[in-house]
C-alpha cells in the first residue's frame, strides 16, 4: 500500500466573533476548548481548538478569529464537515438539543448509508452530524453538558466541492495514495459525491469530494473553512510526505514546526488548502491535561511576545 495517511487530523474554520463561537462550540456542541492560543502567523488572532476529553488527534476543530464579512459559498472549497457521535438514538437527541438552541438544522436522514443530521452554526458553518456506528473509540470530556454517551466522538468524513473531479482525483489517489471506493448523489442535489478513503478507512479517514461545476467561485470569510489536516504518525511520516511532494513536483510549504504538531501545506489542484500534520506531541506538551484551554498558550517562539500579543487580543468572553 505505501505511505499511508491514517485519517482526518484537524480541520480549521474562520469566525468572525470568538466569543460567540467560545460559546456554541463548548456549551452549545459540548467540545473542549483544549487550547486557547493565537494564530502563529497573525499572533492578533486567537486560534481556539475544541476537541474531545483527551485531545485525540482526529478530533481538533479550530478557528482563526479574524473581523471579516462572511463568505460566499461556492465550489473550490471546503463545503461540509462531519461530526461523528454514536447510534441512531444520539442523532435524535442531537436533533432536539439543536431545535432547543435554535440552531438551523435538517431532519434526521440517511446519507451514503448513514444516519444523519445538517445543521450550521450561527455565522453558516455547515456540518453534519453522522452515526458512526459505534466504530470508533470515544473520549468524552466529563465536564461538558453533553451526557457522555451523546459527545461527538471527532471528525469525519470532511466534504469536499470542486468543480471537475480528474486534477484532484489525480492528486488524492496517485500522490495521497487514498482509494476511490464509492460515489452517491450529494444531498442538495447538485451533482455526485466520490468517496475517497485513508489508510483502514471509515467516516474517520474518509474526504468526500462533490462535483459541483453550476456553483459559483467560493470566497473565504466568516464561516467557510480554512483548511483541512491530515493524520501521520510521526516526524519520519512527515518528512517521507514532503519527499513525496517533491517527487511530484507539487508545490508547498516544507515542514513547519507548530510545536503541538508538526505539519505540511500545499494546495490541490482546485485551490483548496490541505496539510498533513503528525499526532504529536500533542495540546499536553506545555499545560496539563486537566487544564488544557484554561489559559493564554504560547509555543516557545512566541513567549518572549506574550505581554504584547496579551495586550492586543480582545477578551474571550463568553456571549
Amino acid at each position: 500500500m505505501g505511505l499511508q495517511l491514517t485519517g482526518i487530523h484537524h480541520l480549521t474554520a474562520i469566525t468572525a466573533n470568538a466569543p460567540a463561537n467560545l460559546h456554541f462550540y463548548t456549551q452549545v456542541l459540548g467540545l473542549r476548548l483544549v487550547k486557547k492560543t493565537v494564530n502563529q502567523d497573525d499572533t492578533t488572532a486567537y486560534h481556539l481548538f475544541y476537541a474531545d476529553g483527551a485531545a485525540s488527534p482526529g478530533t481538533d476543530l479550530t478557528f482563526f478569529d479574524w473581523p471579516v464579512g462572511p463568505e460566499r459559498r461556492g465550489t473550490h472549497s471546503v463545503a461540509r464537515t462531519g461530526l461523528r457521535v454514536s447510534g441512531r438514538a444520539s442523532l435524535d437527541w442531537w436533533k432536539a438539543r439543536l431545535d432547543a438552541h435554535g440552531v438551523t438544522s435538517g431532519a434526521v436522514t440517511e446519507i451514503d448509508g448513514r444516519a444523519a443530521i445538517d445543521f450550521e452554526d450561527g455565522e453558516g458553518q455547515r456540518f453534519r452530524l453522522l452515526d458512526d456506528g459505534g466504530l470508533a473509540p470515544s473520549h468524552p470530556w466529563e465536564r461538558s453538558p453533553v451526557p457522555a454517551e451523546h459527545q461527538i466522538k471527532g471528525l469525519g468524513p470532511i466534504v469536499l466541492s470542486v468543480p471537475a473531479l480528474e486534477t484532484t482525483q489525480a492528486v488524492l489517489t496517485h500522490v495521497m495514495n487514498m482509494a476511490e471506493s464509492r460515489t452517491y448523489p450529494s444531498p442538495d442535489g447538485e451533482g455526485t459525491v466520490h468517496v475517497f478513503s485513508m489508510g483502514e478507512g471509515g467516516p474517520a479517514a474518509e474526504l468526500h469530494v462533490a462535483v459541483q461545476p453550476g456553483l459559483p467561485v467560493a470566497r473565504q470569510g466568516a464561516g467557510a473553512v480554512h483548511h483541512v489536516a491530515f493524520r501521520t504518525p510521526d516526524a519520519e511520516g512527515l518528512k517521507a510526505w514532503t519527499e513525496r511532494l517533491k517527487g511530484f513536483r507539487l508545490p508547498s510549504s516544507g515542514e513547519v514546526e507548530r510545536y503541538y504538531f508538526r505539519s505540511l501545506y500545499f494546495r490541490e489542484p482546485n485551490g483548496i488548502l490541505f496539510e498533513i500534520a503528525t499526532d504529536g506531541p500533542g495540546f499536553a506538551v506545555d499545560e496539563p491535561m486537566e487544564t488544557l484551554g484554561e489559559s493564554l498558550s504560547l509555543p516557545p517562539f512566541l513567549e518572549h511576545k506574550r505581554q504584547q500579543i496579551e495586550a492586543r487580543l480582545k477578551p474571550l468572553v463568553e456571549a
